[in-house]
């Protein structure tokens, strides 16, 4: 196994949806695996530490690795994530759905408004001495 295993069958490509400067950190944190602002946060200390190389290195990643909008992108992402994620949007969904209304809240508490108005009027009634004076004949 190499170090390189975690990266089968992914291509490397700029991100342009997630672009600042020509999307080539968003596209090697994608690759990777990283997050995308660690990876931001690690070109700008080397930007500091070696800046002629790495304004070198990253003009010529943003003209020799291909953009996320060139064709044939969507073949190269990687099934099962575009899976995982479209599971995660239907769980986002229903769990929207199962959000209870205003009124549907409303309704509940009215009605356990009702049912603790009950029992309080039962606890305080003479029938429920009664009642647990016949409990402990028991």
């Amino acid at each position: 196994m190499t170090c390189f295993a975690g990266t089968n069958g992914r291509t490397l490509y700029r991100d342009s949806d997630r672009a600042l400067l020509g999307g080539v950190c968003a596209g090697i944190a994608r690759y990777l695996g990283f997050n995308l602002k660690v990876t931001r946060i690690i070109t700008v200390i080397a930007f500091f530490c070696a800046m002629p190389l790495v304004i070198i290195g990253y003009l010529a990643a943003v003209f020799l690795i291909p953009s996320s909008s060139s064709p044939g992108y969507d073949a190269a992402l990687d099934t099962e994530s575009r899976r995982e994620a479209r599971r995660k949007a239907e769980l986002r969904e229903e769990i929207l759905r199962a959000k209870p209304t205003v009124d549907e809240v409303r309704k509940r508490y009215a009605t356990l408004d009702e049912r603790l108005a009950r029992i309080e009027k039962y606890v305080t009634s003479s029938r429920y001495e009664l009642d647990q004076e016949f409990r402990n004949l028991k």
